[in-house]
């Protein structure tokens, strides 16, 4: 991965983080044990214009690994 691009991503969480204070929050709290294998996880998307996407997905063995993978490699930056 392009380390330039590293750097731009992480200056843009700093932003998002800033705009959006309890969001990492939330990140953080469901890190810590919410996320299993089972686990349903549903989105709901509302436009501006009020139109709403929904969706969910239960997660697999098979998910849990790319979640661990993303834990890893985002560890150490969800304080920051």
């Amino acid at each position: 991965m392009n380390p330039m691009k590293l750097l731009q991503i992480r200056a843009s969480w700093e932003q998002f983080k800033a705009r959006h204070p309890k969001f990492p929050s939330f990140l953080n709290a469901v890190s810590k044990g919410a996320v299993t294998e089972g686990t349903l996880i549903e989105m709901t998307i509302t436009t501006a214009d009020g139109k709403q996407y929904s969706s969910n997905l239960k997660l697999t063995s098979e998910d849990m690994q790319l979640v661990n993978d993303m834990k890893e490699m985002f560890s150490g930056q969800q304080g920051n």
